[in-house]
């Protein structure tokens, strides 16, 4: 333009493009290759950080891109599918060690069944089922079992079977119950018995 001395608007309707264009300057496109590896690299040490935190850390680093990019590489790399610090749960560490079953009344299991009546009504049942032999010793049925309803029933099956059994397993919702409350009510269950909690 300078050796005809045309103006940049003359130059750009001669050529048919858009001044914009002439003002414009090309920048220079972050690779996908090295984000992506530093991406992983945040995503590995800290495991507990997710797409927003990730992107924050990116941009303080210095990463010209927008969420949108991040978002796009952080879905094709599969850091949405990584799997989280396990967390061991509180009734773990007091889990008893899995018996080795040789006959009936080593290990007895609790648990709570729920259904509806056809016009709607909700009721809970306690089952109580012997572990080697497989059979269910007692279901109580009620639309509101509670911790004596369940201290009862182990002390019927106890009476007619003459036998109380070496452990209890239990849920987690029954293990909220107050078992441990009952005990000085009903030394009878709490001599023998271990009450184990675990997932069933």
């Amino acid at each position: 333009m300078s050796q005809y001395g045309v103006s940049i608007s003359r130059a750009c309707s001669v050529c048919n493009q858009h001044r914009s264009g002439w003002y414009k300057k090309r920048k220079t496109k972050v690779l996908d290759a090295p984000l992506k590896a530093r991406m992983h690299e945040i995503a590995s040490t800290r495991i507990r950080f997710g797409f927003w935190r990730i992107f924050v850390l990116l941009r303080r680093e210095g990463w010209n891109v927008n969420h949108k990019r991040i978002y796009r590489l952080y879905i094709e790399e599969g850091l949405n599918l990584r799997t989280k610090r396990p967390r061991r749960h509180r009734s773990a560490a007091t889990r008893l060690d899995r018996l080795t079953l040789t006959g009936p009344n080593q290990l007895w299991s609790m648990d709570f069944v729920s259904d509806a009546l056809f016009n709607g009504s909700k009721f809970r049942g306690l089952t109580v089922v012997d572990n080697h032999t497989r059979e269910c010793l007692t279901i109580r049925i009620g639309q509101s079992l509670k911790g004596d309803d369940v201290v009862t029933a182990l002390e019927e099956v106890c009476q007619t079977r003459q036998q109380v059994p070496q452990r209890i397993q239990v849920d987690n919702e029954l293990n909220v119950i107050g078992m441990a409350q009952k005990e000085q009510a009903h030394p009878q269950l709490s001599k023998q018995p271990k009450i184990s909690a675990t997932s069933m």
